[in-house]
């Protein structure tokens, strides 16, 4: 596994939880939370894929 690749797996659990956090907080509507997270998901598996 590389470096990039280790990158990938601690960066995108923070940015989820920091989505969820922002919802509860009243921040982001449910649909900003949902894209959010599935966009941080699947850019993280394009790129892990392609490292």
């Amino acid at each position: 596994m590389t470096d990039a690749q280790f990158g990938l797996l601690m960066a995108t659990p923070i940015i989820i939880v920091f989505a969820i956090m922002l919802y509860r907080m009243g921040v982001l509507r449910l649909s900003g939370t949902v894209t959010a997270v599935t966009m941080s998901v699947v850019i993280a598996a394009g790129l892990f894929l392609t490292q």
